[in-house]
């Protein structure tokens, strides 16, 4: 396999990341296929020659084509990647699949658990469409505006094919955009969805002015949360401090383009929930992921304070200030376990 035998490749959303990462095929010669869910927004685009309403002035490559027709480029497509929000996961990819082609590869650029049941994207593709199909992710730090605009980026492809790995990676991979491969299917999902949580309370904080002492407290603080659930659950180690990890989690922590760090920064400033949510007015995948890292968090048996905090700020009402306090307030320990 490789990078010419994904393509077409067919592209499900047509939101910001789902049009940025067209693009960047795209722009790589390859014939891709843009699809999403509202047919006013799709003839605007093929109109315009541009995502108006997520990357105005962004010009679309000539090989990036508006597909109106969902069956038609499925039956068309060697490829398909899917770019929706996680709560519409399951959803887009029941209505694809009576259209699918048998053992077509498929891939994701959702950063999010399955609402409800908290299960890994990977377990709910594999539940839905069957074990036929090579699946992969693509994650790591990376703002949908800077990758349509052709700034450099680094990006993960997780897959448990490698060869399904590379070829994704291969079509990705161009001058500004530098694409890597890992097996850790599950350790990169861990990555890209806890660091929306941690983001949130990173806005928290600096929406209350508890500086940067406060904040970079807070980001090594979360990534040791990240690596105990990561430890529990099996993943590698050395991924939560690659791309879709560490990498990941500096970005949208730190900033202002982040949707979540966003809807913090609302919060913190004095604003409700509900009104943090109509101020940043798209979706806030750390919302929706919270609930269900901490019931992850649970099921495991470890503690994650920092995503405890900001679920009782989010869906219990607590004061941001009373919950920086409770976890300031936390029993004294030791930073890393004693040896010896």
């Amino acid at each position: 396999m490789n990078a010419s035998t994904l393509m077409p490749t067919l592209v499900i959303g047509a939101g910001a990341w789902g049009t940025a990462l067209a693009i960047a095929m795209a722009r790589n010669g390859h014939e891709v296929l843009l699809w999403g869910r509202d047919p006013e927004q799709l003839s605007r685009i093929a109109a315009e020659r541009m995502n108006s309403r997520y990357l105005p002035e962004i010009v679309l490559p000539e090989s990036l084509k508006i597909e109106m027709d969902l069956a038609k480029a499925l039956a068309h497509c060697q490829h398909v990647m899917v770019s929706v929000p996680s709560a519409a996961f399951s959803e887009t990819l029941n209505k694809i699949k009576p259209f699918l082609p048998k053992n077509i590869p498929l891939s994701w650029a959702t950063k999010g658990l399955t609402p409800q049941t908290g299960q890994f994207l990977h377990d709910t593709a594999i539940e839905i469409l069957g074990a036929g199909h090579p699946l992969a992710v693509v994650s790591g730090p990376s703002f949908a505006a800077e990758v349509a605009a052709g700034l450099p980026t680094a990006l993960t492809v997780a897959s448990r094919d490698g060869e399904f790995a590379k070829a994704l990676a291969n079509a990705l991979h161009g001058p500004a955009l530098r694409a890597y491969t890992t097996n850790d299917v599950l350790g990169v999902q861990i990555g890209g969805t806890v660091k929306n949580v941690l983001a949130i309370a990173a806005g928290i904080c600096d929406g209350l002015g508890y500086g940067a002492n406060a904040r970079a407290a807070l980001l090594t603080r979360g990534m040791a949360e990240i690596m105990r659930l990561a430890s529990v659950l099996g993943a590698e180690p050395e991924t939560m401090f690659g791309l879709s990890g560490m990498g990941d989690l500096i970005l949208t922590c730190t900033d202002n383009q982040s949707r979540n760090r966003q809807l913090g920064l609302a919060i913190g400033s004095g604003l409700t929930v509900d009104e943090a949510v109509v101020k940043v007015g798209k979706t806030v995948e750390g919302m929706h992921a919270a609930r269900e890292v901490l019931l992850r968090a649970q099921q495991a048996g470890i503690e994650m304070p920092i995503v405890e905090q900001v679920c009782k700020i989010l869906f219990e009402g607590y004061d941001p200030r009373k919950s920086v306090q409770a976890l300031l307030c936390r029993e004294q320990k030791a930073e890393s376990p004693v040896v010896g």
